[in-house]
C-alpha cells in the first residue's frame, strides 16, 4: 500500500513554491497551499503536512532569511531539512485581457521577484506594492478585476487565473534560481524523488554559535580545513537572544556521517557555545 503524502507550500497555486514541490516529488503528491513560511513549518510540525518545501536562497537576491531564522527557531519541534532542490525563475508580467504595458499603472509581487526583476520595472514610472506571494498577486487582480494593474508572477499563472503575458523574460538575467529545502520530522523517511540520482552527493546545513573571544571563528572553520572537509557556504544571522552576537550558517559538502565530516563536528562542538545539524541531505542536481 502507498502511503499517502502531503506537501505544503507558501502562496497560492502557481507559486514557484509549487513548482519545487513538483520538481522533487512529481506531479502525483497532494499539495497544501499556506498563507506563510511559518505555516509550512507549523503544518509539519503538526502533522497536517508530511513534507514541506521553503525557499532557502535566491541566487540574485541572496538568502530567504525569515527561512533560517524558523528553521532555528522550529528545530526543537525536530524539523530537519531532507532535501532541496534548485528551480529556474522565469517571471512575466500579467494583467487582465485587454490591458497593455501602457496602461499600467501598479504593479504587485512578493518582495523577492520585485528584487529579481528590479532592472525592468525601475525603468518605468509604475507604483510597486509588495504582496505576500507572486501567484498571489496574479490571483487579487483576476479576483478583483483590477485594470491599471499587473503582477510580476510565473508566466503559468496566466492561464490559471484567466491573465495575459503582457512582458515575458522580465528577471535580471537568464541564470535566475531558488533553492528551496524540502522538510520533514526527525526521523520522517520520504521515498526518494524520482528527480533525485541514486548517487547524487551529500551535504549538511548546520548552524554555531562561537566563544567572544579571538580566533574563535577562524578555529571553528579551521575544525573542518585540517580533515579537507569543503564549506560550500557561510552566512552570520544576528541572535535573538543577544543583542550584537550573531550566529553562522554552514552548508558543509559531505554528509553528517562521513568520518571526516563526522570528526570535524566533534571538533566543532569544542571551540562552541552550540552547535546544531538541521540536516544531512542529497544535494540539488540543477535542470534547466
Amino acid at each position: 500500500m502507498v502511503r499517502a503524502l502531503t506537501v505544503a507550500f507558501q502562496g497560492e497555486p502557481g507559486a514557484f513554491s509549487e513548482e519545487a514541490v513538483h520538481a522533487f516529488f512529481g506531479d502525483d503528491e497532494e499539495t497544501l497551499p499556506v498563507p506563510a513560511w511559518r505555516s509550512v513549518f507549523e503544518a509539519v510540525r503538526d502533522g497536517t503536512a508530511t513534507a514541506g518545501v521553503v525557499a532557502i536562497e535566491s541566487s540574485l537576491a541572496g538568502s530567504i532569511r525569515e527561512t533560517y531564522d524558523l528553521l532555528s527557531e522550529f528545530y526543537d519541534d525536530g524539523i530537519r531539512i531532507v532535501g532541496e532542490t534548485s528551480v529556474p525563475v522565469r517571471l512575466a508580467l500579467v494583467a487582465l485581457p485587454g490591458q497593455s504595458i501602457e496602461s499600467i499603472e501598479r504593479v504587485y509581487s512578493h518582495a523577492q521577484a520585485l528584487a529579481q526583476a528590479d532592472e525592468f520595472l525601475r525603468a518605468r514610472d509604475w507604483q510597486v506594492m509588495t504582496t505576500y506571494n507572486t501567484a498571489g498577486a496574479a490571483r487579487m487582480i483576476a479576483e478583483k478585476g483590477e485594470r491599471g494593474a499587473a503582477a510580476i508572477a510565473s508566466p503559468r499563472v496566466a492561464e490559471l487565473y484567466g491573465l495575459e503575458v503582457l512582458a515575458d523574460n522580465v528577471q535580471t538575467g537568464d541564470e535566475n534560481r531558488t533553492r528551496f529545502a524540502i522538510l520533514a520530522r526527525d526521523g520522517t523517511t520520504l521515498d526518494a524523488p524520482r528527480s533525485l540520482a541514486v548517487d547524487a552527493p551529500r551535504q549538511t546545513t548546520l548552524v554555531f554559535a562561537v566563544r567572544n573571544v579571538p580566533g574563535s571563528l577562524h578555529r571553528c572553520l579551521g575544525t573542518f580545513a585540517a580533515r579537507g572537509v569543503n564549506l560550500s557556504r557561510l552566512e552570520s544571522r544576528p541572535t535573538r537572544g543577544a543583542r550584537w552576537e550573531y550566529l553562522f550558517w554552514v552548508d558543509v559538502d559531505a554528509d553528517a556521517y562521513h568520518p571526516d565530516c563526522a570528526a570535524a563536528i566533534e571538533a566543532l562542538r569544542g571551540e562552541t557555545q552550540m552547535v546544531r545539524i538541521l540536516g544531512s541531505y542529497p544535494r540539488a542536481q540543477e535542470t534547466s
